[in-house]
């Protein structure tokens, strides 16, 4: 029988990937080239569904033979360990950033004689609509939590923006650029204690309960399908921090982070200019034991936030203790610094691929910002987190408006810098 090939991400099956799969069973036995999670984060968003899942609606499909991964973008390696006689892809990837992969296809099936079928794209079919309406049904906290592990596994970095409001959630939900033929987006959301705190115009020193912050939690939540790291401070006593951990996975936040501080919080760019104790490697490294044992999920992750380089403790402090929270259990490291040239987080980026037992690494470059996402990811950082910023750039916008009327005596002269009453109206789903 003759060997058919067709590669899909089939996260959302509608009719279009039917009629492939149709006119692929005219030409002989079809197999699904799934692509996996990673391969479809490589060029945009996660998928919806996991790969076991889409390759269960892929297999229960009329004509589909077999399916099989696709780790890349690149059919090329399937192509050479199957050898289909026929590659059946939809007509639109003969133009734009697809052409080169055609090509590629072609060259590599000539090898063995076999040839590809362009099938004509199927028309009045919109992702971008199709995205929309997901969307719109929201998700559920255990798919949400999920979500975050499935994008450490399958992005080469997880991008995250701090979020405090539902207006600054629709951001990090919605925002698209295109940088080159390929889409960038936020992946999650950054739950700041500093942001949080100051949004409710309260000192950034743990004066926000776990409650309050809940509330927060809900707000972000009704807005975005993004999953979300939480700030956690210090955990807290550990006592309390297992029912933190408890409430978080309830709500749908995918992970922790907590430092290895005590005492009243201070921020940690105050460095040593205020007076910040370092806990013990024990006593953090059962802190961390407790949250683990209090989790119910296998989704939930609890990072450990060294604080080590911010108080000047030096790198080989950094290095032990990040060895140790490692082997109590945390799931990750975040590394913390507030020198602006970035040295020592490179150096220690390249310490921890020798001790790191493959877990996430955390970076936060609110002082070192001129190092680029691609370069964290040569130096084995696997996500970044943009921890302030949305709240530290809505001030200084608002006080400008502010001080502008009252110079004024009118505001007539803000228009410029604020949204229309239309484009506010219909900002929000629901509002017209």
């Amino acid at each position: 029988m003759t060997k058919v090939y067709v590669g899909m991400s089939a996260d959302m099956i509608h009719h279009g990937h039917i009629n492939i799969i149709n006119e692929a069973a005219k030409h002989g036995d079809v197999t699904v080239g799934l692509l996996t999670d990673k391969a479809i984060a490589s060029y945009k968003r996660l998928p919806y569904l996991t790969y076991e899942e889409r390759e269960a609606v892929v297999s229960a499909l009329k004509g589909v033979v077999a399916v099989v991964p696709q780790e890349t973008l690149d059919y090329r390696p399937n192509l050479e360990s199957l050898k289909p006689d026929i590659v059946v892809h939809g007509d639109d990837w003969k133009t734009g950033v697809q052409s080169k992969v055609r090509d590629q296809v072609i060259e590599t099936l000539a090898q063995w004689g076999g040839k590809l079928i362009d099938v004509p794209y199927t028309p009045d079919i919109s992702s971008t609509k199709l995205n929309k309406a997901v969307k719109s049904q929201g998700t559920t906290a255990d798919r949400r939590r999920a979500q975050f592990k499935r994008l450490v596994h399958s992005k080469d970095i997880v991008r995250v923006l701090e979020t405090h409001s539902g207006i600054s959630s629709l951001i990090a939900e919605n925002l698209e650029v295109d940088v080159n033929g390929q889409k960038r987006s936020f992946d999650a959301v950054w739950s700041s204690s500093l942001t949080d705190s100051t949004n409710k115009g309260k000192p950034d020193i743990e004066a926000v309960d776990t409650s309050d912050r809940a509330n927060t939690i809900g707000s972000i939540f009704e807005v975005t399908t993004k999953p979300m790291i939480y700030d956690g401070d210090t955990g807290g006593k550990p006592e309390h921090f297992a029912f933190t951990v408890r409430t978080l996975e309830r709500l749908g936040v995918s992970a922790i982070v907590i430092e290895d501080k005590t005492g009243l919080k201070k921020n940690s760019l105050f460095g040593t200019d205020v007076a910040q104790t370092q806990d013990t490697i024990e006593d953090f490294c059962a802190k961390i034991q407790t949250g683990k044992n209090a989790q119910v999920s296998d989704d939930f992750m609890v990072f450990a936030r060294c604080e080590s380089l911010i108080l000047d403790k030096g790198m080989d402090d950094a290095v032990e203790r990040c060895k140790a929270y490692l082997e109590a259990g945390a799931d990750g490291i975040m590394i913390h610094s507030r020198l602006e040239d970035g040295q020592e987080i490179m150096d220690f980026c390249k310490l921890y691929q020798e001790f790191g037992l493959g877990r996430p690494l955390i970076v936060v470059p609110s002082a070192f910002d001129k190092i680029t996402e691609t370069e964290f990811a040569k130096a084995g950082v696997n996500i970044v987190i943009y921890a302030n910023h949305m709240l530290r750039a809505a001030y200084p916008a608002m006080l400008d408006v502010a001080t502008t009327i009252l110079e004024n005596e009118r505001c007539f002269d803000v228009r410029p810098k604020c949204l229309s009453i239309k484009q506010i109206l219909e900002m929000i789903p629901g509002t017209k």
